[in-house]
């Protein structure tokens, strides 16, 4: 299976939450804290880099124009053309956490959740965070307490299974999915990854593809792995340049190119590719779209952040 560099070292410390534009045929993905949100135009190898003034967690384009991004423990929606952000909602009062990992449902909802600041894994408090959902009408829902570190969101083809990632107990869920309410109901665990030492490999960000099948980033793991949510059963393998992948979409034109993030290494000199952007070719499997916000962005308060904007072409 070819892989390809897409962005060489296009983050400094956690690339995260690809996101394939079909609109466009842009790349969206974050640095987290760097502050950074990227687009990388995957027909002129142009990459542009808005830096805002927290950690970005996530990023998902808006129907109606712009971005939506976890901005600190903030959604907050980003007008990519003035580079000007409106608060929409914080959630997690009293608490020091910050927004991860996030995606839209076929409708157009928001689902993310939040964890605990830590200057490194280790230190991550533990049960912190939330998951939550942006309903299409603009209002937030908390669903689930006491994550450590809320992670990758994915729905089955039918639409009834929600699968969702908490990274530290190492461990996949499965909720029951009702897609007109956009609620979830009857938890249970379809996998766990198996507890080591610090630095052993654990669930991070993940996809799924038309066949149903999850396809999981494992982060200190170098690889995705291909998972059947039935049985919990790794099926394939694919092994990445870099040790601490975090993420994974389908993209491309027909929806079969795999864009994987990964991490920033400690050992730079044994992972050259730190912190780039990948594309996997030649998996013989497709994903469904990447879904944008549909609903409306009711504003708590607005306020300009200055931004910084660094446009690249491609390596």
């Amino acid at each position: 299976m070819p892989i390809e560099v897409v962005r060489k070292n296009a983050c400094s410390t956690i690339g995260e939450a690809p996101h394939w534009d079909e609109d466009s045929q842009c790349l969206f993905f974050v640095d987290i804290c760097a502050n950074s949100v990227h687009r990388w135009n995957a027909v002129t190898g142009v990459e542009q880099n808005i830096v805002l003034d927290n950690t970005v967690g996530f990023v998902v384009p808006w129907a109606k124009g712009g971005v939506i991004v976890g901005l600190g423990k903030t959604l907050t929606h980003l007008d990519w053309n003035i580079e000007k952000t409106t608060l929409l909602h914080e959630v997690d009062d009293g608490l020091d956490n910050r927004f991860n990992d996030g995606k839209c449902d076929p409708r157009g909802r928001i689902w993310a959740g939040t964890m605990g600041n830590g200057k490194d894994l280790a230190l991550i408090p533990k049960e912190k965070g939330s998951l939550y959902s942006l309903d299409t009408d603009g209002t937030i829902k908390k669903h689930v307490e006491n994550i450590t570190i809320s992670n990758g969101i994915a729905w089955s083809p039918d639409n009834k299974t929600m699968y969702y990632i908490d990274s530290v107990p190492g461990v996949v869920y499965a909720f029951d999915y009702d897609i007109d309410n956009g609620t979830i109901c009857r938890q249970r665990t379809i996998a766990e990854f198996e507890k080591g030492p610090f630095g052993s490999p654990f669930p991070d960000g993940m996809t799924i593809d038309t066949d149903g099948m999850l396809w999981i980033a494992c982060f200190f793991g170098g690889r995705v792995m291909r998972m059947d949510p039935e049985t919990g059963k790794q099926i394939r393998t694919v092994e990445m340049p870099a040790k601490r992948i975090t993420s994974c979409c389908f993209g491309g034109t027909k929806n079969d190119e795999l864009y994987v993030t990964c991490c920033v290494e400690e050992d730079a000199e044994k992972f050259p590719l730190t912190g780039s952007v990948f594309k996997v070719t030649g998996l013989g499997v497709k994903g469904f779209p990447c879904y944008k916000y549909r609903g409306k962005c009711i504003t708590t308060e607005t306020e300009t952040i200055t931004a910084e904007t660094e446009t690249q072409s491609n390596l």
